[in-house]
């Protein structure tokens, strides 16, 4: 997506203003919703390809700058308060069990790090950084295997980025709405340099800045989306140029692969590049429904229900994961199922957790997500799905 081909197509790039609707956007909610399940297959199965088929960070953090440019209509300030209310007490609640997980398998930070330990600590109550845990804990032919921890507490560094973003957002909405293009495509620029190794940058530092530059497009491209920028361009040019950033993206991947092959996470410019391109094509054609159409509408409680709960679902969903590895393991503890089913258990093990992992993020939604509701100032619920008889609970407890 070059800048003087696209001003050819476009030649008056300010922003338009944005369109205002009433209620929610299905189809963004939508995307959500395909983004944490192909998240949760995606450490299931490992499939690199999924990194192609679906980018869900890059769709993640589109969205998440969308509904932070609407609410950027209103004081800064009190926007990323609220933002970062909405994000800390269910980080709270998942940091508190983790710790204590880590401290009963036998972590010993303090011993290990000596005082400085506490001030790393201030990265599980507020996420300006990844927060520190071992990478090898407990007994490989233990409950979990010694690598749980990283697992478990390794994909919290997503919300470090939305943190840095969400504080970011007024300056770079600021510059949006004065130089969209540059903003835009500025942190492709970045990533080129700090994500490709031209310039490296070590430690904690250097992974926030290169999570930064490779999603910052995205988080952008939501602020062009609620300006109706995209609107103002030919259908034909943005498929153009998007393409083309497809294309390129793959390009680069082919050319620097890692053990994990195809897998984008481990090519930040190949992530970056992709993932603007696939996410433009998305927010191109967004049709912003009010209700989902068709046969999509059989969905809409799961819809509403991952949307309201996405940070427990994050959250705790990798931890989860884990879990169900204990919980297949009880069925060979059963005599007929250990002497006749044992060999299509295993060769169906991955199937089978991908079934029970459900379940159990059911559980945890039960159990902490109404967490979500108190960080926003709502009452509490425990299964806010949106059916009538949610609807009637919730309006239940208003009046008394």
């Amino acid at each position: 997506m070059s800048h003087t081909s696209t001003a050819a197509a476009a030649p008056d790039l300010k922003p338009a203003a944005p369109a205002a609707g009433p209620g929610r956007d299905r189809y963004l909610d939508l995307l959500r919703s395909v983004a944490l399940v192909r998240v949760v297959v995606y450490h299931i199965f490992g499939w690199a390809w999924l990194t192609i088929l679906f980018p869900s960070m890059g769709v993640m953090f589109a969205l998440a700058g969308s509904l932070m440019a609407r609410s950027l209509s209103r004081p800064a300030l009190g926007v990323i308060r609220g933002r970062i209310r909405r994000l800390l007490p269910p980080l709270w609640a998942f940091s508190a069990v983790m710790l204590v997980m880590l401290f009963v398998a036998g972590w010993k930070p303090v011993k290990e790090e000596g005082l400085w330990w506490f001030v790393r600590l201030f990265c599980y109550i507020v996420p300006v950084g990844a927060p520190e845990f071992p990478w090898s804990i407990g007994d490989k032919a233990g409950l979990l295997e010694d690598t749980w921890a990283v697992q478990a507490v390794g994909p919290l560094w997503y919300l470090r980025a939305y943190l840095w973003f969400v504080i970011a957002s007024p300056l770079l909405l600021w510059a949006f709405r004065r130089l969209p293009w540059v903003t835009l495509l500025a942190p492709l620029g970045l990533t080129a340099i700090v994500g490709t190794g031209l310039v490296k940058i070590p430690g904690e530092t250097g992974n926030a800045v290169s999570d930064f530059a490779v999603f910052g497009s995205c988080w952008v491209l939501g602020f062009a989306h609620h300006e109706g920028l995209l609107k103002q361009i030919p259908r034909y040019a943005v498929m153009s140029c998007s393409t083309l950033l497809m294309a390129f993206g793959l390009w680069w991947a082919s050319g620097h692969q890692t053990v994990d092959g195809w897998d984008l996470n481990d090519i930040p410019l190949a992530q970056a590049t992709w993932s603007l391109g696939f996410v433009v094509i998305l927010l191109q054609y967004s049709p912003s429904w009010q209700e989902l159409p068709g046969k999509l509408a059989r969905f809409d409680k799961y819809v509403t229900l991952s949307n309201n709960r996405a940070v427990t679902i994050y959250l705790w969903h990798n931890t989860l994961i884990m879990a169900t590895i204990p919980v297949l393991d009880l069925l060979w503890e059963i005599p007929f199922v250990d002497a006749h089913l044992g060999s299509i258990l295993e060769a169906t093990y991955t199937i089978l957790m991908f079934l029970v992992v459900w379940p159990l993020i059911g559980l945890m939604i039960v159990a902490v997500g109404w967490i979500e509701d108190l960080a926003a100032k709502r009452r509490p619920r425990l299964w806010p799905n949106g059916s009538r008889k949610a609807r009637q609970t919730e309006s239940g407890s208003h009046r008394r």
